[in-house]
C-alpha cells in the first residue's frame, strides 16, 4: 500500500489534514502539486491572483522538499495526465486529498480517469465544519449572519466575558462607520520584494498561452507562510489600534487604510482563521485596544467569513443561478478598462484592482456590487467578473458575497435587505465625488450622477419585489412624493446610459 498526496493550491498549509496524517511518514509519502493551464482558462484571471497562487505552492513545495516529503511538481496542460504518470511511477494505491472548498473544483476531481480511488479528507481551514454549519442552519428560520456570529463567538469563546460579550454588546458597527474628513494618517501596509521563484512566475504569467487581467508588477504580495505570518503581526502592531472608526471610508490613492490585508494568505491556507483571531485578541487583552476595532475585525473573520463558506457548502448547487431582480444587463467593457469609466468612483476603485488585484469590502460593496445592482446587470456575469479580479477570489468566496450580499439575487436568503444607495453613500464615505464631473446632489439633469438615476430606477422598476422586504417601505414611499416629470426623466436616463454603454 502506497499512499499519495495531492495538494491543491489553496491547501498550503502543514496542518492541512492529508499531511498531517503521514507527518510521521513523510519519507515514504510521496506528494504532488499541479499547475494546470486548462484550469486558468476558465476566466481571465487576474495576473497577480496568478503570481499568488503559483509563486505560493512552488515555495510549499520546497519547504515540504526541505522536510523530506517526495514531492513531484508539474505544470501541465491538465490534472488527469500528471497524475496518472504520478500515480504509476510512485506506485500508488490510494490518492488522498483533503476536501475542496469549491464545487467545480470537486466535479472536475470526480470526473477524472484515474486507476486508484480518491479518498476525501474534511477540510480543516475553517472553524465551522460543513456539518456543523447544517446542524446550526436546519434549526433557524433565517440564516441571518448576526445570529451565526453570536454562536461561533459563544462555540470558540471569542470576545466574551463567562456567558456576555465583551463591552456588553455583540456588535460594535456603528461606531466603525467615520467618513474620511481631513488629512488621515495612515499605515503603511507591508510588502515584499519578488525572489527568483516569485520573478520566474512572473515572466510565465506575463508570456502564458492563456487570458488573464490586471497587471503583473509591481508584485508585492507575501508567498510563503513566513510573510503571512509577518502581516499578520505587521497588522496587530501598527494598524489593528486604529482599525476601527474608519473600516468603510474611501480614500482616492489610499488603497489599503487600515486594512488587514490577510484575506489572500487564509484563503490559501498560508494562515488559519483560528490562529488569526486568538494573536487578535490575545494583544487585545494585554494592550487595552479599543473593543470597536478588535470586534469589527474578528467579526469579518469569525462572522462574514465563516458564514460565507457556510452557506456557500449549505446552499443548492442551483445557488449561483438564482437573480431574484431577473436582471440581464451585459457588464459594461469599463469593468475590463477603469480608463473608460467617467464616474470617478468607479474609474478609482477599477484602476486600483488592476493594479493589484485587491480593494477593501466597502469599495466591493458599496461602489462596485451597489452599482451593478441598482443597473441591473447580470448576477452571473458580476460574479464571474469578481472571481476574475480579486486576488482572494474563490467559488466559495464570491457566491455568497456577490449573488447573496451583493446582488441580493438570492431574495433575501443571506441579507435583510439589498444594499442599494444612491450617490450619497459614496459621497458622504469617500472623496471619490470631489474629482467626478457629475453631481452627486443632483437627481436630474445633464451632470446627474449615475448612481441616482439608476437608483430610483432601480425602486421603480421593483417596487412591487421590494415592498414585501419590510425594511425598504419608507424608502419607497419616497417615489410617492416624486413628480411624476422627474421620475420619467430619471428612468429615460438609465435607457439611455444602457443604450451608450453597450
Amino acid at each position: 500500500m502506497t499512499v499519495g498526496i495531492w495538494i491543491l493550491g489553496d491547501q498550503l498549509s502543514h496542518q492541512q489534514a492529508a499531511l498531517v496524517q503521514y507527518g510521521d511518514r513523510s519519507s515514504q509519502t510521496p506528494v504532488i502539486l499541479i499547475e494546470s493551464l486548462q484550469w486558468v482558462r476558465k476566466r481571465p484571471y487576474h495576473r497577480q491572483k496568478l503570481v499568488l497562487v503559483w509563486s505560493a505552492m512552488r515555495h510549499f513545495a520546497e519547504e515540504l522538499r526541505q522536510q523530506g516529503w517526495p514531492v513531484t511538481y508539474e505544470v501541465a496542460e491538465d490534472f488527469e495526465a500528471p497524475l496518472q504518470k504520478w500515480i504509476a511511477t510512485e506506485g500508488i494505491t490510494e490518492l488522498q486529498v483533503m476536501q475542496p472548498s469549491d464545487r467545480p473544483f470537486r466535479k472536475l476531481m470526480d470526473g477524472l480517469d484515474l486507476p486508484v480511488p480518491i479518498t476525501y479528507l474534511p477540510n480543516n481551514h475553517f472553524l465551522w465544519t460543513t456539518d456543523a454549519f447544517r446542524e446550526w442552519a436546519k434549526k433557524r428560520k433565517n440564516l441571518l449572519m448576526e445570529f451565526f456570529y453570536r454562536e461561533g463567538r459563544q462555540r470558540f469563546a471569542v470576545l466574551m466575558r463567562g456567558d456576555q460579550p465583551a463591552g456588553g454588546q455583540w456588535n460594535f458597527d456603528k461606531d466603525n462607520r467615520k467618513p474620511p474628513k481631513g488629512k488621515l494618517e495612515t499605515p503603511h501596509p507591508l510588502w515584499f520584494e519578488p525572489d527568483a521563484i516569485t520573478q520566474e512566475v512572473m515572466e510565465w504569467v506575463k508570456n502564458g498561452d492563456f487570458t488573464s487581467y490586471g497587471e503583473a508588477e509591481p508584485f508585492r504580495w507575501g508567498v510563503t507562510r513566513d510573510h503571512a505570518l509577518r502581516v499578520l503581526d505587521h497588522f496587530i502592531t501598527t494598524r489593528l489600534p486604529t482599525f476601527g472608526p474608519y473600516q468603510d471610508a474611501m480614500v482616492t490613492d489610499e488603497h489599503t487604510l487600515w486594512h488587514a490585508l490577510l484575506s489572500p494568505y487564509m484563503n490559501l491556507g498560508l494562515l488559519h482563521p483560528l490562529e488569526i483571531i486568538e494573536a487578535v485578541e490575545a494583544v487585545w487583552e494585554t494592550h487595552d485596544l479599543p473593543i470597536n476595532g478588535v470586534e469589527g475585525f474578528v467579526r469579518q473573520v469569525l462572522g462574514w467569513r465563516e458564514y460565507m463558506h457556510g452557506l456557500y457548502q449549505y446552499m443548492d448547487e442551483d445557488y449561483p443561478q438564482r437573480n431574484f431582480f431577473n436582471h440581464t444587463q451585459p457588464l459594461p467593457k469599463f469593468f475590463w478598462n477603469s480608463n473608460q469609466a467617467d464616474m470617478n468612483c468607479l474609474h478609482q476603485v477599477l484602476k486600483q484592482i488592476e493594479h493589484m488585484g485587491y480593494a477593501h469590502h466597502i469599495q466591493r460593496l458599496m461602489i462596485l456590487a451597489n452599482f451593478s445592482l441598482i443597473a441591473g446587470f447580470s448576477p452571473q456575469e458580476v460574479e464571474s467578473w469578481f472571481h476574475a479580479a480579486f486576488i482572494d477570489a474563490y467559488d466559495w468566496v464570491m457566491q455568497p458575497n456577490v449573488i447573496g450580499m451583493g446582488l441580493f439575487a438570492d431574495g433575501g436568503i443571506l441579507a435583510s435587505k439589498p444594499y442599494a444607495s444612491s450617490a450619497n453613500y459614496v459621497n458622504k464615505m469617500s472623496d471619490y465625488c470631489k474629482g467626478c464631473r457629475y453631481d452627486p446632489k443632483a437627481r436630474t439633469g445633464d451632470r446627474t450622477c449615475p448612481f441616482n438615476f439608476f437608483y430610483w430606477d432601480f425602486l421603480a422598476r421593483h417596487r412591487e419585489k421590494l415592498s414585501s422586504q419590510g425594511r425598504m417601505t419608507f424608502i419607497l414611499k419616497n417615489l410617492d412624493k416624486m413628480p411624476p416629470e422627474e421620475l420619467t426623466e430619471i428612468r429615460e436616463r438609465a435607457n439611455a446610459w444602457h443604450a451608450a454603454h453597450h
